[in-house]
C-alpha cells in the first residue's frame, strides 16, 4: 500500500463518523451500486469506483475524504486517483464495510 495515503482503522474512524461534537469527515463509497444496497453506513456519499474520474467535482477538496470499498483494495486505488488530482485530506478505511459490520455495527450485513 502507497505510504502516502493514511490508513485509517475502522474504530478510529467509528470515532470520527459517530462524535457529533466535530465535524464528520466526508465518507466516499466507492462500491458498486448492487453492494451499496446490501450494506452501506448512512449518510456516505456513493460514487462507484469506475465513475469516479468523470464525477471528481462532487468530491470536496476542503474536507477529510475517507475512501471506503468492501475490504480497502479499491478504496485505496481510489484515494491514490484522488491524491494525483490534488486531493491532500485523504483516508483509506482500513478492512472497509466488512470492518464495519464485524467491529463496529453488526446491523449491517456482511458479504
Amino acid at each position: 500500500m502507497n505510504s502516502a495515503i493514511k490508513q485509517l482503522p475502522v474504530k478510529t474512524f467509528a470515532d470520527l463518523w459517530l462524535n457529533a461534537e466535530q465535524t464528520k469527515p466526508v465518507l466516499l463509497d466507492v462500491r458498486e451500486p448492487w453492494e451499496i444496497e446490501f450494506a452501506s453506513i448512512d449518510g456516505s456519499l456513493n460514487i462507484p469506483m469506475n465513475q469516479v474520474p468523470e464525477r471528481l467535482n462532487e468530491l470536496p477538496k476542503d474536507s477529510h475524504l475517507v475512501v471506503m470499498c468492501h475490504h480497502g483494495g479499491r478504496s485505496q486505488s481510489v484515494a491514490q486517483f484522488l491524491a494525483h488530482n490534488g486531493f491532500v485530506q485523504l483516508s483509506n478505511l482500513v478492512g472497509g464495510i466488512h470492518a464495519w459490520s464485524t467491529e463496529i455495527d453488526s446491523n449491517i450485513a456482511t458479504y
